[in-house]
């Protein structure tokens, strides 16, 4: 996260808001064929974790080269796609400065060169994950922040085209990633051996799995890349770039939850398939409850302090970002508590009804934020409706997973809405208080971050825990405790 956070802010520097936001909007053009991909990844690691379940050898290999297969055909369906409509796209309708022009088709084939490597990559990746081997997982994604963090410096030191340079540099780091992630699993794991598979019911099970999900990560793609280019229409680039940089900080926060949530869907996914129901709903109730909680500690700083952040972090902050930083990190929190429904959702292997519905939900937000803006609304009022949106797509999303997954609605209304309500409503008190009576300063901003900080732990740990897992708490704290002694 500070690597990323610190890239950002270089990139930023580096490259000027106009490319900055170039570079956003031109790559959320190739990020719009990503629902193809999306949709086949969490099929992968669905039926993946699945038979590793089931406790299938034979059946796991099928499914890991049958799912290797659909993704090489997918990445080049995407290629042609990109590099028809997509191109098309972008020569006639974004608005870019005509002589940047040469620079952003430089980093729309990259960007779409890299984006194939990322979808012919994916079933190695599930395996890493079906397999829990987090720490492997863990230390790759170090070494891709460090040449990250590399190509920050490159692009201060080699005197070519900033923006061209990025996107070249970008897709050597993806392409190298890749190929140590394909290493680790052949040498580690026997059923990605190449097999020729012809099972047609395999094949229609992934395919119908995949095609439901589809449409609810098409639906994602529409709300995010949808409104950017929205934005861009009626604002420019400079809006996108605010927009870009208020999602870099949300990526950054929210790649801790994403990461802990990940850990956690083999295990409901193989709870599912052995049918351990109790344990199946433990997993889902905390997880979704421990999601907010970890998210909401390291985001109620930022969007009591966001202006003195982005001051510090960035050299120039364009116009927009800090009401967008803290809208966007709203509309994160309400999300996190669905992030294990869904996983709940895909180990039924049932999705039609619960991807239409809430795939309807996400579409809305394209229309909605069009017709407030042709009203003369400001730019961030994309993000209210987002807001709106979201908060109505939870309350579905339960509702229709506790048939799936056999919980009450009710349960998990008492077991995680509930403490979640209680946690947020007391730890603002104090910070608020402690914001009104301060002004703005180096010293007040280290007051508010440390304050906010323990008035959210201690609200976790006192309201927020129920008696076994403060239990839990305590056990995990003293065993740490003696191992630093």
């Amino acid at each position: 996260m500070i690597v990323s956070l610190y890239t950002s802010r270089v990139i930023l520097n580096t490259l000027g808001v106009e490319d900055y936001g170039i570079y956003n909007v031109v790559g959320g053009v190739v990020s719009m064929f990503a629902f193809f991909n999306s949709a086949m990844s969490s099929a992968t690691q669905r039926f993946l974790s699945y038979e590793i379940g089931k406790g299938d050898f034979a059946q796991l290999r099928k499914t890991f080269n049958a799912t290797q297969i659909i993704h090489i055909g997918i990445a080049i369906l995407i290629f042609i796609l990109a590099e028809t409509i997509g191109l098309w796209f972008v020569r006639t309708n974004l608005v870019i400065p005509p002589e940047r022009i040469d620079a952003a088709l430089w980093v729309y084939h990259f960007s779409v060169l890299s984006f194939m490597v990322t979808v012919i990559q994916v079933p190695y990746n599930a395996t890493i994950i079906a397999h829990e081997r987090m720490n492997v997982y863990a230390y790759v994604s170090i070494i891709e922040v460090v040449l990250k963090l590399l190509i920050v410096f490159m692009l201060t030191w080699i005197t070519y085209d900033k923006l061209k340079l990025y996107g070249i540099l970008l897709f050597v780091v993806v392409f190298f990633v890749a190929a140590i992630y394909r290493i680790y699993t052949r040498r580690n794991f026997k059923e990605t051996k190449f097999l020729i598979v012809n099972d047609k019911n395999l094949y229609k099970s992934l395919f119908s799995f995949s095609g439901w999900n589809l449409l609810g990560n098409a639906a994602v793609i529409i709300r995010g890349q949808g409104v950017n280019i929205i934005l861009n229409l009626f604002f420019g680039p400079a809006v996108n770039a605010a927009r870009g940089i208020a999602y870099q900080i949300q990526s950054a926060l929210y790649s801790f939850v994403l990461n802990f949530q990940m850990a956690m869907k083999p295990q409901i996914i193989k709870s599912f398939a052995l049918d351990d129901f109790k344990y199946m709903h433990q997993l889902v109730f905390r997880g979704s409850k421990f999601s907010f909680y970890l998210l909401f500690c390291l985001s109620l700083p930022v969007i009591f302090e966001a202006e003195t952040i982005l001051n510090i972090w960035l050299v120039e902050v364009p116009d927009y970002t800090i009401i967008f930083l803290r809208l966007i990190i709203i509309d994160v929190l309400i999300e996190s508590v669905a992030g294990q429904l869904v996983t709940a959702a895909h180990a039924s292997g049932k999705i039609k009804l619960y991807q239409s519905i809430v795939a309807l939900f996400f579409v809305l937000n394209l229309p909605i934020s069009y017709l407030l803006l042709e009203y003369g609304y400001e730019p961030q009022t994309v993000m209210y409706v987002s807001i709106v949106l979201t908060s109505f797509n939870l309350f579905v999303r339960i509702n229709i997973v506790s048939k799936l997954a056999k919980f009450e609605v009710v349960d998990f209304m008492k077991k995680v809405l509930f403490p979640i309500f209680l946690v947020v409503a007391v730890s603002i008190v104090i910070p608020l208080i402690i914001k009104s009576l301060m002004s703005n300063g180096i010293v007040e901003f280290f007051i508010m971050i440390i304050t906010s900080i323990l008035s959210i732990v201690n609200t976790i740990y006192f309201i927020g825990l129920n008696k076994n897992e403060r239990s839990f708490v305590k056990i995990k704290m003293n065993a740490l405790i003696l191992k630093l002694k």
